[in-house]
């Protein structure tokens, strides 16, 4: 065990018992040559001072018989002074009570005066500095991050929420700044995860050198980081700070000798009323991060009270959503789409959630939809409308067995593990054919984790109903894995589609869209469709299905019923 220590020992023993003292000095040193005792009568400025001067060396405290609520408080004190010192209790008696008392307010081992021998010292002393390194190692790693060494979420917060403590009794200025990095999903995607890794680990370190010895860096999640400054004089101190860290986080970085260049979007929360949660600070900033990518990215903004405004509306919201469901609160829309050749007599609707709020009436799902996915309502979302749309489509069916149902899920609803054991269940009750159910994958979520959602299409695709790929056109997946993807379809983005008829090179990229996704053995529909010019040149190009407000903008359940039993008659 001494190896592990190379230097001295140092132990600091508070007793009032000169002789107990004498024999403690008499064992260490007969028996250990590397222990420095550090002996007072009491707990006094010199023994503070010891600890000061040797904040890791272990305490050894000698409890009087009957002073044993002193000995905690002192215990309490001690742990308080110096976090990482190690102690060791020496009790009068064989005080199981006190021994438990003891380990859970801080110490390390409990001995028996009477049973003391240099063994039995040497031994426990060398397990109680261990026992404490072992501790502090465990709580290093559950409070900082494993990549970068900063520290993590946990402990950002809990420093946030110190230093609001300080501000409202010092009455200094506190800001926090949301770091959020522009194009590292493009690097990760060009240079694969290890040079992303090693990207953030440089810029770790880059940021923490830009700071002063009080103030705080994090790594938040991702390639998000927070800072916390503090003692602040001005508002304008903190931007010139924000404007140094944007700059040198635009510096070029050299990976493995690849030359990389990133811009990052910073948001500033200044906290005006120390009294508030720390979340709330940390919303306002990461609120202001986002205004700034709004604006162009590679930039910073301070959350101001516009920005205010649009979190506490977005907070309520997030309250109102997560009741919604179980208020009934939550409606389905349904949108045609036609086929534009004459190989399918299949009709297809595709389903679309909305909210009828109690004071803004009927909610798009880009309305609410984002906000489900950010805080974890989506899933109930989802179910439900799964769960509505498809005993709908079995009470269609019945009386046009053509109708096809397509219902769009997001990213988040994907990394759901319950998701196709959901979808089959809800198959299973509602009796309609899987084959006439078409799940709608934006392909943003294909750019997130490849990999991960691969597989999951893969389990979806066991479920018997078919796979499109949405918002087609829009860069996120790359071309090579749309052939490794079980999907049956695409649906190009309406960009694409509103652009059409403006210029020859508009055409000629849904033109090159419809034919990847033809030579893929894919069927291709446009989205957006609203001018009968859009329609004629998406026939021409060859393309599938059209879908859109031309078509038919999206209508109630019982709007889309009452269409359909008058096509049946």
């Amino acid at each position: 065990m001494d190896s592990v220590h190379a230097g001295p020992v140092r132990v600091l023993l508070l007793s009032a018992d000169f002789n107990t003292a004498r024999l403690i000095d008499e064992q260490l040193r007969a028996n250990w040559s590397r222990v420095q005792l550090l002996a007072h009568a009491e707990w006094d400025a010199a023994a503070a001072q010891a600890l000061v001067d040797h904040p890791s060396c272990c305490v050894l405290l000698d409890v009087p018989a009957g002073e044993n609520e002193a000995m905690l408080e002192l215990l309490e004190y001690v742990r308080l002074s110096a976090p990482d010192a190690p102690i060791v209790l020496l009790s009068p008696g064989d005080d199981e009570t006190l021994a438990l008392e003891a380990v859970k307010a801080g110490a390390q081992d409990c001995l028996v005066k009477s049973e003391l021998r240099a063994p039995v010292l040497r031994r426990a002393l060398t397990h109680a500095i261990e026992r404490k390194r072992s501790e502090s190692d465990l709580a290093h790693q559950a409070l900082h991050d494993q990549l970068t060494g900063l520290p993590n979420r946990a402990l950002f917060l809990d420093r946030l929420g110190v230093a609001l403590e300080r501000a409202r009794r010092s009455g200094t200025q506190t800001a926090v700044m949301f770091l959020d990095f522009d194009n590292f999903k493009e690097i990760n995607d060009s240079h694969g995860h290890t040079v992303g890794d090693r990207l953030l680990m440089t810029l770790a370190g880059r940021l923490s050198a830009l700071l002063r010895p009080m103030d705080t860096v994090a790594r938040f999640g991702g390639d998000e980081f927070t800072f916390l400054f503090e003692d602040l004089t001005s508002e304008r101190e903190v931007v010139l700070i924000a404007d140094r860290i944007c700059q040198a986080a635009s510096m070029p970085i050299d990976v493995n000798g690849v030359e990389l260049t990133i811009t990052v979007s910073v948001g500033i929360a200044m906290v005006a009323d120390p009294s508030v949660p720390p979340e709330t600070v940390i919303r306002e900033a990461d609120a202001a991060m986002y205004r700034a990518k709004e604006r162009g990215r590679s930039r910073f903004e301070l959350f101001d009270e516009e920005s205010r405004r649009r979190a506490v509306a977005r907070i309520e919201l997030e309250a109102e959503l997560r009741q919604a469901v179980e208020r009934g609160q939550l409606r389905l829309q349904y949108q045609p789409r036609i086929a534009l050749n004459e190989i399918t007599d299949a009709l297809w609707v595709d389903a679309q959630v909305h909210w009828q709020h109690p004071r803004r009436g009927l909610l798009d799902p880009e309305e609410f939809m984002p906000v489900a996915d950010a805080t974890g309502s989506a899933t109930a979302i989802s179910r439900f409308a799964l769960e509505r749309a498809l005993h709908q489509l079995a009470h269609w069916r019945a009386a046009k067995p053509e109708i096809r149902l397509s219902l769009g899920i997001s990213a988040r609803q994907l990394r759901d593990a319950s998701l196709a054991s959901v979808l089959s269940a809800a198959i299973r009750a509602s009796g309609v054919d899987p084959g006439a159910v078409c799940l709608e994958i934006p392909e943003g979520a294909v750019g997130e984790d490849p990999d991960a959602v691969t597989e999951t299409l893969r389990t979806l695709e066991e479920t018997g109903v078919r796979l499109a790929l949405s918002d087609f056109g829009s860069g996120a997946a790359p071309f090579s894995r749309l052939r490794q993807l079980p999907i049956d379809a695409l649906k190009i983005h309406r960009g694409f589609v509103g652009a059409l008829g403006e210029s020859d090179e508009d055409a000629s990229i849904v033109g090159a869209l419809v034919e990847l996704g033809h030579a893929l053995g894919l069927g291709v529909v446009a989205d957006g469709v609203e001018t009968e010019a859009q329609l004629e040149t998406l026939r021409e190009l060859g393309c599938d299905g059209a879908q859109g407000d031309l078509i038919g903008p999206p209508a109630t359940e019982e709007q889309t019923h009452a269409l359909l039993v008058a096509e049946v008659a």
